[in-house]
């Protein structure tokens, strides 16, 4: 910033030719020497001090243009735009002309401010001047087009009536130094961040939401801290994995590498780096985690890419190792720098920074949103005052999907970058989601199981997560509401669990519990095939049933000596006779399905039961519909 003040500071006595009203050799001596004191502690860094010498030139003269120029720029490197703009004017209204370069970064405080009509006004009065330079012309046009830009954007934020007032996270997070790149695990109730301790070593810092107030933040326990610099860093939504960027570590393979760490018993692990895969000789850094921890956003240098910084996504193979890194593409990267990726718990709405697509200036806040066919959409900027004309960092929203974090350096900041809280805009929030948890066992010895869930979108058939349980099958996962879903469970050695659950109407930001039993694979093991969907009095597969059913494909190419019976029934409604035909017919339907994806004939057979197994009470609508199912039976091994 310093040198910005002194181009700034030196630039003043440059311009004495362009006034005759103005004449700074004619400034009272005392003046200027207040004013030389001032320029020094610029220099410096001590803009405050500056300004108090800026002041006491002002004091002994009253119409010294330099120094309300001076204290204008001043006051815009505090960020204390209002000041800035009334000095600015005071200079203005003395001598026009002599001032009139300072119409640029007067257009930029305006702007700074949010009042972006003046500030295209400003910068067109300053493009007007036809002695101006190329290099300033290039400066006042890059300007202007954000102006432009503003201005439309705002037009349709107005009538949002959206107020954005971020909250300081105070003295239990925030200290004498930066605190920044926070990170949130899906309850909101554990935060962690980086903190450069004593103002050189970056380590990670945890705060813990109880009681209704943030604890005071306590160093990471275990062995991730070091004497090396550990910074931009992700946890899982379950808080038990943390990803972050370190610099300069003995086996990195660049300057900065992605490295990874697991909370024990004794606390967090030592650092392992994440390997060549993914790590290059270049720089990688600002790392997050999908909600199930299948999928891995992160920035590199890579010069294969589109511009100096791009995002790439690795995804966790079966073997619990990472893909190569792909490149998000040309949708999202440009010829400039994109980086600090978010992916909210919904899974479908990315955040990022970029200091190409257009904005305020700077780098600025974009999201885009994961299409029906699995990619992602235009790139969508935030809008003041999210954004701003400073650079725009990391930022987190929670699982309701309105509360955000975010650091910054405001007026109220306990010293350098703070944490702060606010309430997204509308228009720019992610998907409301819910909250599944439960636990993957096995249905004879209730011993829980690891295994993967997966959950699929029925409407489209979309995959919309993986989800790894823990040891003990437990698993905690975020899903969009509006939507009915299908959980699939795979595991070898056991019949595949496939459930419907219709949570489409279910409140937001609530918890659902949904324990899974897997059914050991054995002789007459039966297991019902809850998605597999029939129109009323038909026997025709509805294309819903698609993604059950490829599942049941792969259980049998899975288990080539597997022969399995597909058992149909109906409720008691109509006559037995119909009954009976209508579940043969579905459950032949089913088979027919199969042999058509390849499966021998002679490991499929079928059965219709009409109603005559029922499970339930056929005198509730609810029991009929429970009634009316299709099972797979496992005849031989």
């Amino acid at each position: 910033m310093k040198p910005l003040i002194l181009c700034c500071l030196l630039f003043i006595y440059s311009c004495s030719t362009r006034s005759q009203g103005y004449d700074p050799g004619k400034v009272n001596k005392k003046a200027t020497q207040f004013y030389s004191q001032a320029i020094q502690k610029a220099e410096d860094g001590k803009y405050l001090e500056a300004i108090g010498l800026m002041d006491q030139a002002l004091k002994a003269d009253k119409n010294f243009v330099d120094a309300y120029l001076s204290k204008a720029g001043l006051y815009g490197e505090l960020k204390n735009y209002s000041l800035s703009i009334e000095n600015y004017e005071k200079a203005f209204a003395l001598d026009p002309k002599y001032s009139h370069d300072y119409k640029l970064p007067y257009s930029i405080n305006l702007a700074g401010k949010g009042e972006f009509s003046k500030a295209l006004a400003a910068v067109d009065e300053f493009l007007a001047d036809p002695a101006l330079g190329e290099t300033s012309r290039k400066a006042a046009a890059y300007r202007r087009k954000s102006y432009v830009f503003a201005i439309e954007k705002e037009s349709s934020l107005k009538s949002s009536g959206y107020v954005f007032a971020p909250r300081n996270m105070g003295p239990a997070v925030n200290s004498e130094v930066s605190e920044y790149y926070p990170a949130l695990t899906i309850d909101g109730k554990t935060l962690i961040y980086t903190r450069r301790v004593r103002n050189f070593n970056e380590d990670f810092f945890e705060s813990r939401f109880e009681n209704g107030q943030w604890n005071t933040s306590e160093s990471l326990s275990g062995n991730i801290n070091s004497e090396q610099n550990e910074g931009a860093q992700t946890i899982s939504q379950d808080g038990q994995l943390l990803v972050f960027t370190g610099c300069n570590f003995p086996d990195g393979y660049g300057n900065c590498d992605l490295y990874f760490s697991i909370l024990t018993r004794q606390g967090w692990s030592l650092p392992k780096n994440m390997g060549p895969n993914i790590n290059t000789e270049f720089w990688e850094s600002a790392p997050c985690l999908s909600p199930d921890k299948r999928d891995l956003y992160f920035a590199s240098r890579d010069p294969a890419g589109y511009g100096g910084i791009d995002l790439y996504v690795t995804h966790r193979l079966p073997n619990g190792q990472w893909s190569d890194p792909e490149n998000l593409g040309p949708g999202i990267n440009t010829a400039g720098d994109e980086s600090c990726p978010f992916i909210h718990a919904d899974n479908q709405t990315l955040y990022f920074t970029s200091n190409f697509w257009q904005g305020y200036g700077g780098d600025d806040l974009f999201l885009v949103r994961r299409q029906p066919n699995g990619t992602w959409g235009e790139p969508e900027n935030l809008g003041f005052p999210i954004n701003t004309i400073e650079n725009e960092g990391s930022l987190v929203i929670a699982a309701d999907g309105r509360t955000a974090y975010y650091a910054s350096d405001r007026d109220d900041s306990r010293g350098g970058l703070d944490i702060y809280t606010f309430e997204m805009r509308e228009g720019v929030r992610p998907l409301r989601t819910l909250w599944v948890e439960g636990k993957v066992y096995d249905k004879k010895t209730s011993g829980g199981l690891p295994s993967a869930v997966e959950l699929v979108d029925l409407s489209t058939g979309q995959a919309l997560s993986r989800v790894q349980t823990d040891e003990d099958g437990r698993y905690l996962v975020t899903l969009p509401v509006g939507k009915d879903y299908l959980f699939n469970v795979n595991r070898k050695g056991y019949l595949f669990y496939s459930g419907n659950f219709p949570l489409r109407d279910k409140t937001p930001d609530s918890t659902y519990r949904i324990d899974i039993p897997l059914q050991p694979i054995e002789v007459n093991a039966a297991v019902e095939l809850k998605n597999i969907f029939f129109a009323t009095n038909s026997y025709t597969l509805q294309p819903a049933s698609t993604a059950e059913l490829d599942i049941l494909v792969k259980l049998l190419n899975d288990n080539p000596g597997l022969k399995i019976r597909i058992n149909g029934h109906t409720d008691n409604v109509g006559k037995a006779a119909d009954n009976l035909t209508l579940s043969n017919n579905r459950s032949k339907a089913v088979v027919d399905y199969l042999t058509s994806k390849g499966i021998a004939a002679d490991r499929l057979s079928s059965k219709g039961f009409g109603a005559t197994a029922p499970v339930a009470d056929n005198n509730t609508e609810e029991g009929r519909a429970r009634n009316r199912r299709t099972e797979l039976q496992v005849i031989a091994l």
